[in-house]
């Protein structure tokens, strides 16, 4: 009977946790470049998750747009948009949460190993997210290098991140 309240348990959590992250990645912030709350949402989901239920969490997420609901920022969704320039940073919370997952079962959850996991999980968002750019955007615009790709894509999105990633774990 417990095992079965807890997998239910499981289920509510990776649920509610899916539509923080639909909610989130709608949420926008003007700024210098505008940004979304999607990535906070990813933080928080790992932190107070852990790393199984969170990835599990961000695959229900992703499946969720890839199927057409329009769950990613901008209202988009479909595979249209996972497929599009921005696709990869959204593919990348997958490498996120599977880089967490794996530091956090194999050194602990203690905060500085938590820390490290998300700088980690985020260093690997950007960098599968920002070769997936360059790719897409040589196919369908023209070449583009990995300096002005990072100057569009990574760079002015640090500061927020790293902001959002310290609010996530105050929290």
């Amino acid at each position: 009977m417990t095992k079965r309240k807890m997998k239910t348990n499981d289920l509510a959590y990776i649920g509610l946790f899916a539509v923080l992250i639909v909610v989130c990645s709608w949420i926008s912030i003007p700024f210098l470049v505008p940004f979304t709350l999607q990535t906070f949402a990813v933080f928080v989901t790992l932190r107070l998750l852990g790393g199984k239920r969170g990835f599990i969490a961000i695959v229900v997420y992703i499946m969720l747009g890839a199927i057409g609901l329009p769950v990613f920022s901008g209202f988009k969704g479909g595979l249209g948009a996972l497929l599009g320039v921005t696709g990869g940073y959204i593919i990348g919370f997958l490498v996120c949460a599977a880089a967490y997952w794996l530091i956090t079962k194999f050194f602990g959850e203690k905060l500085h190993t938590v820390i490290i996991a998300l700088l980690v999980g985020l260093i690997l968002c950007y960098a599968f997210g920002t070769v997936w750019f360059m790719v897409v955007y040589a196919s369908t615009t023209g070449p583009i290098g990995f300096s002005a790709a990072l100057g569009m894509c990574v760079v002015p999105f640090i500061l927020p991140d790293l902001v959002k990633m310290a609010l996530a774990l105050l929290i």
